[in-house]
């Protein structure tokens, strides 16, 4: 994309922590002409940039359909974790919505820049012994293969909230004062949540040598102006 070249973005899961933080960098920035978010639930946030939709069903997208052309970037965040959940079930909120919300964008927007939030220790191989690393390894691959323009796959590993944000996760008010340290001692798995927005944001805007975003490139990418 040119870099004068204007944001139009859709972002799934603004009412968690990732996808709020996500918001909120694309609200701030000027490459961001507009935002579309779609959500089970309103996510409190009002702004000129901002359209919201509410829809429960997102095996279903059809009676939005007519909603989600015009887009050139989506930026999902949506996700749950795998803890005490079988694979079939982990399978189905993870890979099979995913791919559904993916597939209905790509025959939409074929000029847009999709970006998804995997996660540090994915399984590109999906034969490895975890299954959440095997599941979110083939959403990857799989993804890989739909006609969009670019799509990368982003893998942060602890994301330092933005200060001001209301979903935070509990456990995060226990670590927090551990940042400065954190990031000195493991650069390589610590970033801020600002820092994964503004990597989507240029990564759209300027795209990149690799499919697979980590850490490091997450870092690297928010710094490019």
């Amino acid at each position: 994309m040119e870099n004068n070249t204007k944001i139009k973005a859709i972002i799934t899961g603004a009412t968690g922590m990732v996808g709020e933080g996500v918001l909120h960098e694309c609200l701030l920035h000027p490459a961001v002409e507009s935002v579309l978010v779609i959500n089970r639930k309103p996510c409190g946030v009002v702004h000129p940039k901002l359209k919201e939709i509410i829809h429960l069903d997102f095996y279903d997208l059809s009676t939005i359909e007519d909603q989600l052309s015009g887009y050139n970037a989506c930026y999902f965040c949506l996700g749950v974790s795998s803890v005490g959940m079988k694979e079939f079930e982990y399978y189905k909120l993870t890979y099979v919505l995913t791919m559904h919300v993916a597939q209905t964008l790509s025959k939409l927007n074929r000029d847009m820049t999709f970006c998804y939030v995997s996660g540090g220790g994915t399984d590109s191989s999906e034969k490895g012994r975890s299954m959440w690393a095997r599941v979110k390894g083939k959403t990857e691959n799989d993804l890989m293969s739909l006609p969009f323009k670019q799509v990368f796959a982003f893998r942060p590993g602890y994301m330092h909230p933005t200060k001001g944000l209301k979903n935070v996760l509990p456990y995060y008010k226990y670590l927090s004062w551990m940042y400065p340290f954190f990031r000195t001692v493991f650069p390589n798995f610590v970033s801020t949540l600002g820092e994964l927005g503004l990597a989507m944001i240029n990564i759209t805007r300027f795209g990149y040598d690799k499919k697979i975003i980590d850490v490091k490139d997450i870092v690297a990418l928010a710094k490019l102006t």
